[in-house]
């Protein structure tokens, strides 16, 4: 791929950062690589700038990666500096600048959250323990499958308390604890050690799942565990699974996660998935203009905030590429691209009826209510033809779902919309845009 005369620096970037993190895995992407910001991109120079604590970390351990990927997103002549500003670093006895000991990323705030019902309780427990460290639960426990926000609350909590509470924080992950133990050890260096993780006020560890089979690094966090906890100091672990599923991990140290608050993460749903595509959006400057876009990726992506982010940066990278506008049209087609398994899954009345709720700017009650206006008629019709096609619902049950209509009322309805859209290109482009939607954009069929 040739280096585009003028590419969007924002899209490039973000397009890079996807490649980065399948390149280097969830963990390091979070603790080295979330920090980095853009600071220019000219002339075939990918300028970048992150915390002063790190900075000369990253350039030395990952200046490679970032060239690479940045070569293989926008083309062999690009060239990646990151703007190293003089500062102080911290060195261990053993020589090497202490890796992750205060690596929170900003971008990941209380403001910055989206809470639904799924995340409800993490939220709440985790903005108790930012308020009122060591008082609130201690430990406290989030536990979700990859990709569904506990990091971001991890890293809510540090930035809470770091600019609210004065409190003495750090954040690590297993993997870092784990490697700065082992050159502990190697250095003879644990007392420096022990202090670097117990004269803390908030432990916040992350992937504690990647404790089990470790035995030493067990043990050293067991001890660690208790001399913060019998001192009333505030533990938040994230892990992906439950303590009790925990194998391979000793049972005391199960008990002492348990004995806490475990608050579990669920996927979200169909509003908060669209509420944190339109932050997202706001954050980054995206230039999304059509509201459509995001309702279709929220119906189409519905694995996690990661697989849903994901989705978004393909579409502006696809936008970026080829100068197409960010609509439904171009959504739909990367999309498909990306989950093409969506296009076989039957959508159910209800979807549809919020679908064509949002399109037309109605409430989905209006949609089943006596209302004969021309706006919310059509809409209604629109939503009867879609679920006779799409869900292979009967005439009865599709009437039922529509106010208890009547089959005869469904039957006029399809007929209405067939009719119309063989004459009217608008109509035909709003059936269109609402298959796309659904994730259906076959050729039409009668009714």
């Amino acid at each position: 791929m040739k280096l585009p005369e003028n590419p969007e620096p924002l899209a490039a970037w973000t397009e890079l950062r996807a490649e980065l993190r399948r390149t280097v895995g969830d963990s390091t992407y979070e603790i080295w690589i979330a920090p980095l910001e853009l600071k220019a991109l000219e002339g075939g120079i990918l300028l970048l700038k992150g915390p002063p604590a790190t900075q000369a970390w990253v350039q030395k351990r990952y200046g490679a990666i970032l060239e690479r990927c940045a070569r293989s997103v926008l083309g062999p002549g690009v060239q990646v500096r990151i703007d190293v500003a003089p500062t102080q670093r911290r060195v261990d006895p053993a020589g090497e600048v202490e890796p992750a000991l205060s690596s929170l990323n900003p971008r990941y705030s209380f403001d910055q959250f989206i809470i639904g019902d799924g995340n409800r309780l993490a939220h709440a427990a985790a903005l108790a323990v930012a308020e009122l460290p060591g008082q609130a639960y201690n430990p406290l426990f989030l536990h979700a499958p990859p990709g569904l926000g506990k990091t971001h609350l991890l890293h809510a909590i540090g930035n809470y308390l770091t600019a609210f509470g004065g409190a003495h924080v750090r954040y690590t992950t297993v993997e870092a604890f784990t490697n700065h133990f082992i050159r502990a050890l190697g250095a003879r260096s644990l007392a420096h050690f022990k202090r670097t993780y117990r004269d803390v006020d908030v432990l916040l560890i992350d992937d504690v799942q990647f404790l089990a089979s470790k035995a030493k690094t067990e043990e050293e966090f067991f001890h660690t565990f208790n001399a913060l906890h019998e001192t009333g100091r505030q533990l938040v672990v994230t892990c992906d699974r439950l303590p009790s599923a925990l194998e391979g991990l000793e049972e005391r140290l199960r008990e002492r996660f348990e004995a806490g608050l475990v608050a579990d993460i669920k996927p979200p749903n169909l509003q908060t998935r669209v509420a944190i595509l339109r932050k997202r959006v706001l954050l980054d400057a995206i230039p999304v203009a059509d509201e459509q876009v995001l309702q279709l990726i929220a119906r189409r992506v519905t694995d996690n905030v990661r697989a849903l982010e994901g989705a978004l940066i393909r579409v502006v990278a696809y936008h970026s590429l080829t100068g197409n506008p960010i609509d439904v049209e171009l959504t739909a087609t990367v999309l498909g691209a990306m989950y093409p398994q969506a296009s076989t899954l039957r959508p159910s009345t209800e979807s549809i009826r919020l679908a064509v709720a949002s399109r037309f700017e109605l409430t989905p009650g209006e949609l089943v209510s006596a209302n004969r206006s021309a706006r919310v008629a059509w809409a209604r019709q629109l939503a009867i033809y879609l679920s006779r096609q799409l869900t292979g619902s009967s005439l009865q049950e599709i009437g039922e779902a529509f106010g208890g209509r009547n089959h005869a009322t469904v039957l006029h309805a399809c007929k209405r919309v067939s009719e119309r859209i063989t004459g009217d290109s608008q109509a035909a482009a709003q059936l269109h845009e609402l298959k796309a939607m659904l994730g259906s954009v076959s050729d039409d069929r009668h009714c």
